[in-house]
């Protein structure tokens, strides 16, 4: 299986995402009021943002009856020694090589959009990014719904919900499993090199949250009931190293 596309090409899907957002929020579909597209949002997911906490998390079984949700290509088929080893789908389906982030500090998150937490780490992951993107870092988003099934929409939706509620500007990726059997290689990883503690090495929750210094290393891992503003010291830390 041909994986790795031309350097150029990837670096070009790499940075759609972001540029998608910005470009989405001028084009007819956005062209809502506030209050329409929150009403929209809503909709889209089938009920309201839900005050949810880690006291109601899903079940193991749960969880493993939700694996079928996530597309076999969402789960890349590779494995790697390195971060840089491996190759993950942006949010339109495109591949994309880890290795273009070398040099980079970067914030791997798994999101999810009708959850207790989301409006106050989509708000402060934006704040990050705009204030760090031009000192080489990056926000990595990662879209699951193993957790309450709290994001059960398409790719699109996703996309449209994060781009016109938070104005999302970093990278999106296809929606994935971070635990079970279909996760995603990359996050098999992320937890092999930062385990979870006494609790285990799976991912608790939405928006739980890896480190990574600018030569790939996996420095720190984050509970999902921390806040991205709380993590900002870590990323001035490792962006001036």
């Amino acid at each position: 299986m041909a994986l790795f596309a031309h350097a150029g090409a990837v670096a070009a899907a790499v940075a759609l995402p972001a540029a998608l957002c910005r470009l989405s929020s001028r084009s007819p579909s956005f062209a809502r009021s506030t209050s329409s597209s929150s009403s929209s949002a809503s909709s889209v997911f089938g009920h309201r943002l839900l005050g949810l906490t880690l006291g109601t998390a899903a079940s193991s079984s749960s969880v493993r009856a939700m694996d079928t949700n996530v597309s076999a290509s969402a789960a890349q088929v590779t494995s790697g020694n390195s971060i840089y080893d491996f190759v993950v789908k942006d949010i339109n389906g495109n591949d994309v090589e880890m290795g273009v982030y070398k040099g980079k500090v970067l914030l791997i998150v798994n999101v999810a959009s009708a959850c207790g937490l989301t409006t106050t780490n989509y708000k402060e992951l934006a704040e990050l990014y705009s204030k760090y993107k031009d000192q080489d870092f990056e926000v990595l988003a990662f879209p699951c719904n193993q957790f309450g099934g709290q994001e059960p929409g398409t790719n699109e939706q996703i996309k449209e919900f994060a781009c016109t509620r938070f104005k999302a500007e970093y990278p999106i990726f296809d929606k994935i499993n971070v635990n079970g059997s279909q996760e995603a290689p990359l996050y098999k990883f992320l937890k092999a090199q930062k385990g979870g503690g006494m609790l285990g090495d799976g991912i608790k929750w939405n928006f739980a949250k890896f480190l990574v210094d600018k030569n790939g290393n996996v420095v720190d891992r984050y509970a999902p009931t921390t806040p991205p503003s709380k993590i900002e010291k870590d990323i001035k830390k490792y962006l001036s190293s």
